[in-house]
């Protein structure tokens, strides 16, 4: 059930996806097995779509691209990194409720 809005990361895609973006991208670092993870999905997918054009959402599975999570010192699960200018203006580590997530991410939306 996941959203079409929501983009995978796969590797390949890093640079154009999340660091060359020109709306806000909120990474999400997780693993199939991290309960909490599987807990904020639907909160991200409901992001995805009502922000759309304004934020972007990805998806960075740390089994499979375990050089990205370590780039980015990822030692928790899930970890949420708000991406602007190729920059991470905002880590969020576990998960979070919905205006929690929006309290932290919406001043960098939009400017």
């Amino acid at each position: 059930m996941a959203s079409d809005k929501v983009v995978v990361i796969e590797g390949d895609n890093w640079q154009s996806d999340v660091l060359d973006s020109e709306v806000p991208v909120l990474v999400d670092f997780w693993a199939e097995w991290c309960g909490p993870c599987r807990a904020i999905a639907p909160i991200l997918e409901e992001l995805s779509e009502e922000k759309d054009g304004t934020l972007k959402v990805a998806k960075v599975d740390v089994d499979q691209h375990k050089e990205l999570a370590g780039e980015f010192g990822i030692r928790s699960i899930p970890t949420l990194l708000l991406i602007k200018g190729g920059e991470v203006q905002v880590q969020i580590v576990g998960a979070v409720n919905k205006s929690a997530l929006l309290e932290k991410v919406e001043p960098h939306l939009g400017d």
